[in-house]
């Protein structure tokens, strides 16, 4: 599995709707680039509804984690987006277990 992370975004503003595609490996640290890109789609319109295909990439289990928090509150990390805008976000995931990541496997 490649490191490098592969982002493709797709946008339809006729329906509100933006996919933002990624491949490649996401860990607690790449998964800010997946918000960066989030960001700027939800900006674009106010409304969109915004899926994240992490389906093909290998996810770590603490990044889908991170993910999943965002979907669930509608918001982004105040880190990426102070201004706490709403963000309706799906994620859309592999049905595999996610990587666990050296730690997790330790305790484990």
């Amino acid at each position: 599995m490649n490191s490098k992370l592969n982002i493709v975004v797709r946008v339809d503003l006729d329906h509100s709707k933006a996919q933002v595609i990624a491949k490649g490996h996401i860990t607690i640290h790449s998964v800010n680039a997946l918000y960066v890109v989030a960001k700027r789609a939800n900006s674009l319109k106010g409304g969109l509804d915004l899926e994240l295909d992490v389906s093909s990439a290998l996810v770590d289990e603490e990044a889908l984690d991170m993910l999943r928090t965002a979907s669930e509150t509608r918001h982004l990390p105040a880190k990426i987006d102070p201004d706490q805008a709403p963000c309706t976000i799906s994620v859309l995931a592999d049905r595999r277990h996610p990587r666990r990541t050296a730690a997790r496997r330790l305790a484990a």
